[in-house]
């Protein structure tokens, strides 16, 4: 009975201390949905409160327009998730402060502005192509030579012939529809942004942002949007969600995946053994070594809410408890973006990202300079014309240039 009763007043004391009984955190990575909402539960019974997970993305749609429509109801969460420094500015004026929390000194790769601290790192995530390295030993390609368009064009014309030889479906697994904008207009675009520069090098997207285009770079880069199209699975490529797409690599079916580390569980869910990798894009004719790292996207503390210091342990205990360490790189599959943990994942891919990243050869993510709805709701439809044959690559050149020249009237 003491121990009953002592236990009834440690919850009673938690629910006191920390206010009220339910905290509510919004997500943009439905890939660790499960695990996210079992270690909220595990987290929650032991301090006292109830924890709801909501996950937005994938196929149902962004969080900007989700999050606009809680807090028009007077429902926004605790804690929410933006992906850099558009998203920002859109909620600048509730974001918290989150200078002086302990796990600050833990990370490179906080999100800062004003040299203030506004965003918990949920991840340090990559992504370049990830390939089936047994299918590729199989058709004698080694994948270290896959850094070019001009490799990847004589890569995917001799997989294509030996589709039945190598019982495969297409040669990539790749998404362009317009619920699926996140792999075109965010992943693939960076390519453009990004591939082949200095990290942190910004000059193609202050040239973009101004409205001035690099033709020759983009030229090169609808040529690897062509080349990933015309070699995808048409299904999956016009059709197919987050689970086809995965699922289609996981199986065995298509050599190579546009996607990053992210899919570790799903791969894992799906007994994917086979050996995999990552190797760079080929978005350029030039020879380019590396690969996508950066920080995914931030969690943020409404400073509105009335569970701040619930909001901030709950982050902070993520960093520094065992329970937490253990979600985040066991559990999720992730790249802890905080030092002090010793935990590896065991992902395959997220391995490949430590690899990349140990050795220096890493790009920056640059798309997030761009606006939500400049990505979603203009390059989004383009890309989706271009993959459905409804605009030639000509008109997809042209197209893009207009998106950016009149991106930088507004």
């Amino acid at each position: 009975m003491k121990r009953i009763a002592l236990a009834f007043m440690v919850l009673l004391t938690a629910t006191a201390a920390f206010g009220a009984g339910k905290l509510t955190l919004m997500q943009n990575k439905p890939e660790i949905d499960a695990q996210l909402k079992a270690y909220a539960a595990t987290w929650g019974q032991k301090n006292g409160v109830t924890v709801v997970i909501k996950s937005i993305g994938g196929t149902s749609g962004g969080m900007g327009p989700q999050l606009k429509a809680d807090y028009a109801a007077g429902d926004m969460p605790d804690i929410f998730a933006f992906d850099g420094l558009e998203s920002f500015k859109d909620w600048e004026g509730i974001i918290l402060d989150l200078s002086k929390e302990p796990w600050v000194s833990k990370t490179s790769v906080a999100f800062k502005y004003n040299g203030k601290v506004y965003g918990f790192p949920v991840a340090v995530e990559g992504w370049g192509m990830a390939y089936n390295a047994d299918l590729l030993a199989k058709a004698g390609i080694d994948p270290k030579t896959l850094n070019s368009y001009d490799a990847y064009k004589k890569a995917f014309e001799k997989l294509d012939s030996m589709k039945g030889e190598l019982g495969i479906n297409a040669v990539v697994s790749m998404t362009a529809s317009v619920e699926m904008g996140w792999v075109t207009a965010h992943h693939n675009f960076n390519s453009l942004l990004a591939n082949g520069l200095p990290y942190g090098d910004l000059s193609v997207v202050n040239d973009l942002l101004a409205g001035k285009v690099d033709m020759q770079r983009l030229q090169e880069y609808a040529d690897w949007v062509e080349l990933l199209f015309k070699y995808a699975d048409r299904s999956i490529l016009l059709t197919g969600n987050y689970d086809a797409q995965v699922g289609a690599f996981a199986t065995g079916k298509t050599v190579f995946l546009h996607q990053g580390n992210w899919v570790d569980p799903n791969l894992k869910a799906a007994n994917a053994t086979f050996k995999m990798a990552f190797a760079p894009h080929g978005s350029m004719k030039k020879v380019t070594d590396g690969i996508f790292v950066s920080a995914p996207s931030f969690y943020a503390i409404n400073k509105e809410s009335k569970n701040v210091a619930l909001a901030k342990k709950f982050l902070n205990d993520m960093v520094t408890t065992t329970e937490g360490q253990n979600y985040m790189v066991k559990e999720a599959g992730m790249i802890p973006a905080f030092s002090g943990i010793n935990l590896n994942p065991d992902g395959q891919l997220s391995k490949s990202v430590q690899q990349w990243a140990a050795a220096g050869k890493v790009y920056s993510w640059d798309q997030y300079y761009f606006s939500g709805d400049f990505r979603d709701k203009v390059l989004t439809p383009i890309y989706n014309q271009f993959a459905g044959g409804s605009i030639t690559k000509a008109q997809f050149v042209d197209l893009m240039t207009k998106a950016f020249k009149d991106n930088a009237q507004k």
